[in-house]
């Protein structure tokens, strides 16, 4: 089975900081499986997201990369989940990120 990994990031990424490193367990990640994520993609297309460092803005998330969220496009996020299966523990996550002012890192597929 397909997850993605989300967690809030304690420090913002710098300019010229690569993220190119699976690491969800160093962000407490949670898993959301690719069953619930992929048929949001769509609602996702217009959110500002970094793919792998902030110098990289891009829309929607690294399906099977590295997305950075910056604290701006959270409320866009809860946005798109509003009413979605099985996205419970993710919309939690954005709150919290949106309400500390941090960055959550994606980890795709």
């Amino acid at each position: 089975m397909a997850t993605h990994k989300f967690g809030i990031m304690e420090k913002a990424p710098l300019s010229g900081e690569e993220f190119n490193e699976y690491e969800p367990k160093k962000y407490k990640a949670i898993s959301v499986d690719d069953d619930f994520i992929e048929p949001l993609l769509e609602k996702f297309n217009n959110i500002d997201c970094c793919w792998h460092c902030i110098d990289r803005m891009e829309k929607n998330l690294a399906y099977t990369g590295i997305s950075l969220i910056p604290p701006t496009s959270m409320n866009a996020f809860l946005s798109a989940l509003e009413g979605s299966d099985g996205t419970d523990e993710l919309r939690k996550l954005f709150i919290k990120a949106r309400d500390e002012e941090k960055f959550v890192i994606h980890f795709g597929i």
